[in-house]
């Protein structure tokens, strides 16, 4: 397996994004780096709407997650409710 990651610009609605990225991959790695912060994980990783939405208190679209990307590394497979990357070897 190969890890895949996901790098957010280091902001305030990117905290909450990235607290709920921990809350459901918790074997993720975080990584803070000048103005970004990089998540990454063994194999698979995944954005789930709902639990951003609980984070961030509010609706939230996971196009919004755009506005914050600056990276990512893995195969892609998004719809409305989450955004998942992963590995297949």
């Amino acid at each position: 397996m190969s890890k895949v990651y996901i790098a957010l610009q280091d902001n305030d609605e990117s905290r909450y994004i990235i607290e709920a990225i921990e809350q459901d991959n918790p074997d993720a790695t975080i990584i803070h780096m000048p103005a970004m912060v990089r998540v990454e994980a063994e194999g698979r990783l995944v954005v789930k709407r709902e639990t951003v939405e609980e984070t961030l208190g509010r609706d939230w679209d996971i196009q919004e997650l755009h506005l914050n990307l600056i990276t990512l590394g893995g195969n892609v497979d998004e719809d409305d409710d989450c955004l998942t990357l992963e590995w297949n070897s």
